[in-house]
């Protein structure tokens, strides 16, 4: 059984993170993506996974696409935050996947947020919690309890933008280099004011979206 005191730390997971260049930091996760040289072969590596998981009693989300497996490694047990036991675990995945022949691609393992501009998040996030039929996350966002749906989280503020809705697109920082330089062709508005947290990016008809990265993500001090 993990407990909040067994939470890592930031400095701790991008030193865990040196020795599993298979994997990355994700809002309270260790996430990766394998591909497999068939279909038949990436159903043997959830298999192998599986059986990990049962051993270790930790288990991952897992969504297999085709010859991808998406992995993400989180303590439930400790708020949804990462403890020794999702290190252990991503290097035993990391084992499995090199004797099933798949390689990684971190890079495919792409989060979807929801953002909502608003000056009162407590006055409408029931409404939206209801309706979506998810649960409170780890910093007053809303969560899908299944890994389904995208997150929707609450960006407050006196001054909401006229289009209060927009994406926020989480990559991992190794990654996001070539998304931006392609974004940028494409004549879109791009605000790097905090970047490489997150560049801000706004198209030709004023709709905005989030390109964000780790950078600057912590665990959730609450839980510690």
């Amino acid at each position: 059984m993990t407990g909040k005191e067994d939470i890592l730390t930031r400095a701790q997971i991008d030193a865990a993170l040196e020795d599993l260049p298979d994997w990355r930091y994700r809002l309270g996760g260790l996430v990766t993506a394998y591909k497999a040289p068939t279909a038949a072969a990436a159903l043997k590596l959830i298999a192998a996974v599986g059986r990990l998981a049962e051993e270790q009693n930790h288990h991952p989300d897992l969504d297999w696409r085709y010859n991808r497996v998406f992995i993400r490694l989180s303590s439930h047990d400790a708020g949804g935050e990462v403890t020794a036991r999702d290190v252990s675990a991503a290097a035993a995945a990391s084992a499995a996947a090199a004797a099933a022949g798949a390689s990684a691609e971190p890079g495919l393992y792409r989060t979807v947020e929801i953002a909502v501009d608003t000056a009162n998040p407590a006055e409408i996030s029931e409404v939206w919690r209801t309706a979506l039929g998810y649960r409170k996350g780890r910093f007053g966002d809303l969560e899908d309890p299944y890994g389904r749906g995208p997150g929707l989280w609450f960006q407050e503020t006196r001054t909401p933008d006229d289009n209060r809705i927009h994406l926020d697109i989480h990559r991992s920082k190794a990654e996001s280099g070539p998304v931006l330089e392609k974004i940028a062709d494409t004549n879109a508005l791009m605000n790097r004011d905090h970047a490489p947290s997150w560049v801000v990016v706004t198209d030709a008809q004023g709709n905005r979206l989030c390109l964000c990265t780790e950078e600057g993500h912590q665990p959730d001090p609450r839980q510690g």
